[in-house]
């Protein structure tokens, strides 16, 4: 590596020079209430600005935004919050076939979208209420009717 391939890397403005230190492609999925198209503006606008966006996709049907960039997933929520002043979280749903027992208490949200559950795995209060014990497991699995003992058993 000569002298000018070292000061041209020292000097070069790019865009690649800026997400050096964030290079990974993040995708970060956001929960905002969005009522009209005004609101659906203002919440790209606020995102569309920052530094490392690639792309942006908002359903308003499920209040979700949708960023793909070489992003912090923190600092693009608090910067959704402090541009909209509206309050957002991390997309707290994840599909109903991912979750062991989806109808335990704290999962079950009537607020979420047809085909999800909340994801209480990230919650340490819920997920002791999400996930049953291999205790309960063995008593659940000895009087199932899949069980071709469970007769007997009775």
């Amino acid at each position: 590596m000569g002298a000018l391939d070292h000061l041209s890397e020292l000097f070069d403005f790019s865009l690649r020079r800026r997400h050096k230190k964030n290079n990974q492609l993040e995708t970060v999925e956001i929960k905002i209430k969005m009522d009209c198209e005004g609101c659906e503006r203002k919440v790209e606008k606020a995102v569309r600005g920052m530094h490392g966006v690639t792309q942006v996709d908002i359903d308003p049907k499920h209040h979700k935004l949708t960023v793909v960039g070489y992003v912090n997933p923190k600092k693009v929520l608090r910067h959704v919050q402090h541009k909209t002043g509206k309050k957002a979280e991390f997309w707290p749903y994840i599909p109903y076939d991912e979750v062991a027992h989806p109808y335990a208490p704290g999962t079950y949200d009537k607020k979420a979208p047809s085909g999800y559950v909340r994801n209480t795995m990230d919650d340490p209060r819920s997920s002791k209420l999400a996930r049953a014990s291999t205790m309960e497991e063995k008593y659940s699995n000895t009087f199932s009717d899949e069980n071709p003992n469970s007769c007997s058993v009775m």
